[in-house]
């Protein structure tokens, strides 16, 4: 075993018996132009939503995703591997699901993503214990009272108050991935219109996407709170 394998599988066992989690963690790394990919990923039977992959992937399947495997250019083109599609950036294609009370409400949404700005080729998505490689991002999915304590990890050294960024569309690309691998922050979503209709997301679940650069200080962090405030805590 690697000692990046290593390390990424004592992760996700702190995160997961910590934290109670329902599901693996799941890493996410963005393939750039020119990139090779990690071994040991594989490519789907068929193609995937960038959010497909990662409710599968707490599951325990592991993907190699490249972009003429996917099969939703609105989450593609937010993770750098194509343009955004012109009906996409008019707002008309989201203004058509309902949820916007116009073309320009849509518009406006889709202007004020937040994008991965260098070009990608695809991604790998795979339960971190399984992960061999540096991911770009750890997400979960949880019950609020999880997810929580990501905040409590977020404030404990500056403290102040957490903020976060959602719309109704974009969780898993934009909100859980994109946004934290950009802003360096973890980000909180309440999921999305696709999620909800094209993955098993729970109607009690919320997601989280986590810098990687913060797991190892989490992770140790979780071991302190579990001997104290998370053994104080009202839990299911």
């Amino acid at each position: 075993m690697s000692d990046i394998l290593k390390k990424n599988a004592e992760y996700a066992e702190k995160m997961r018996s910590i934290l109670k989690l329902r599901a693996e963690p799941v890493a996410v790394k963005l393939i750039k132009e020119g990139e090779s990919y990690p071994e040991g990923p594989t490519l789907p039977g068929s193609q995937l939503s960038h959010c497909q992959a990662v409710f599968r992937a707490r599951k325990g399947e592991c993907f190699r995703i490249p972009l003429e495997m996917t099969n939703c250019h609105v989450g593609a083109a937010v993770l750098g591997m194509t343009e955004t599609p012109a009906k996409v950036a008019s707002g008309e294609f989201h203004a058509g699901v309902g949820i916007h009370d116009s073309v320009e409400a849509a518009k406006k949404m889709i202007d004020s993503r937040i994008l991965i700005p260098y070009r990608t080729q695809g991604e790998v998505v795979c339960p971190l214990k399984d992960a061999d490689f540096v991911p770009d991002v750890v997400i979960i999915i949880d019950i609020p009272e999880r997810l929580y304590w990501v905040i409590s990890l977020m404030t404990s050294e500056e403290g102040g108050r957490a903020e976060f960024s959602t719309a109704p569309f974009q969780c898993a690309c934009e909100d859980i991935a994109a946004v934290p691998i950009m802003t360096g922050r973890p980000n909180i979503s309440l999921g999305c219109f696709g999620c909800r209709k094209k993955t098993d997301m729970a109607a009690d679940e919320l997601t989280c996407g986590i810098p990687y650069g913060l797991i190892p200080g989490y992770a140790a962090k979780l071991e302190r709170y579990s001997k104290d405030p998370i053994a104080k805590a009202k839990r299911d």
